[in-house]
């Protein structure tokens, strides 16, 4: 029995005007979400990286800040402020910069959410309009034959799995990059409780902020 081989390109070319628009608009976001997850691929990296060189007391540029917010919290005198309430104070403005570090560096899970999302629909839409195509040969051609909507039917199953290629790995991307993610913020914000504790140490104390907590 022998088979017929089309390439990719092929079906492309035979596809119509709307159908290439859809497959272009489908393999562009394909190669934007593979970008998007190997770029949170590295950010994760970075994150668990950086939180461990943090406990090791060697922080990088990335959770430097956090330090500094952290510091310039206890300098900060506040009269009548308990031990408590400035530990309180420091660990709050540690976690607020932590908090703006980590949306930086997920940025891309929203858009890959979106790719997740949409281009089921967008191949959708082409498989649709490939099958409409479909009818209209076979009313133009008064004919049924497997000639004349062979074209519509290839355009329409292109486009639906161009649109899950796109899909499938935004999904699985966003999914486990997000639980990577969380998974290291939790470990930063014991990290902070840590070091909110040693920043308002004894030495490191107002002169005459009170003991009571």
């Amino acid at each position: 029995m022998t088979g017929i081989d089309i390439s990719p390109v092929e079906f492309f070319m035979m596809a119509g005007s709307v159908g290439k628009a859809v497959m272009l608009i489908l393999l562009v976001t394909s190669i934007w979400c593979w970008v998007l997850i190997i770029e949170g691929i590295v950010s994760v990296i970075r994150l668990r990286r950086a939180v461990r060189q943090m406990r090791a007391e060697h922080p990088t540029a990335l959770l430097g800040p956090i330090l500094e917010a952290g510091r310039a919290a206890v300098a900060q005198h506040i009269p009548g402020e308990h031990v408590g309430e400035l530990r309180g104070r420091t660990t709050e403005a540690m976690n607020r910069t932590a908090r703006r570090i980590v949306a930086r560096l997920e940025g891309g899970l929203a858009n890959l959410a979106v790719i997740a999302s949409v281009a089921p629909f967008v191949g959708l839409f082409g498989t649709v309009w490939g099958i409409m195509s479909s009818f209209t040969s076979i009313a133009a051609a008064k004919d049924t034959s497997l000639a004349v909507v062979a074209p519509g039917i290839a355009e329409a199953l292109a486009t639906t799995a161009i649109g899950l290629a796109a899909a499938i790995p935004a999904s699985i991307g966003f999914t486990r990059l997000g639980s990577g993610i969380g998974a290291a913020s939790l470990d930063l914000a014991g990290l902070i409780e840590e070091e909110a504790v040693r920043l308002v140490a004894p030495s490191s104390r107002h002169p005459n902020l009170k003991e009571v907590v």
